[in-house]
């Protein structure tokens, strides 16, 4: 992720995951938040790990996961993932023998005839 992407993403999330200091404790900043989320779901680390990456208890961890996720849910994904008209599209899908479905994400399969100097270039990740 570019430092722009996140910047940007933490600034859309701010108002949501700003906290305020308490007496026995400073609050993490949004761009800690946001980096210890990031980082959980980017890799497969432990919640141990990132704990230590960030300099963090593992329950924060985990709750600075459902925060930030949470966050995202009610702020970006409005905007950022729109489902078409349901009515026109659950038929569809009902066509191609997967019915009650509103949608597909990541999966697709296209076939690529490659030329044979690059064939290296066109393997199907999956």
């Amino acid at each position: 992720m570019r430092k722009a992407t996140f910047m940007g993403l933490c600034d859309e999330l701010a108002h949501t995951l700003w906290r305020k200091d308490m007496s026995l404790r400073a609050a993490l900043m949004v761009e800690k938040q946001v980096a210890i989320a990031v980082w959980k779901l980017a890799t497969p680390d432990s919640y141990r790990s990132v704990a230590n990456q960030f300099g963090v208890g593992k329950s924060t961890v985990g709750i600075m996961l459902m925060q930030v996720c949470r966050a995202i849910n009610r702020i970006l994904l409005r905007r950022t993932v729109t489902l078409g008209n349901v009515h026109d599209i659950v038929p569809g899908f009902g066509q191609m023998a997967f019915p009650n479905c509103g949608g597909a994400i990541d999966g697709t399969h296209i076939p690529i005839l490659a030329p044979a100097h690059l064939a290296s270039e066109y393997i199907n990740r999956k």
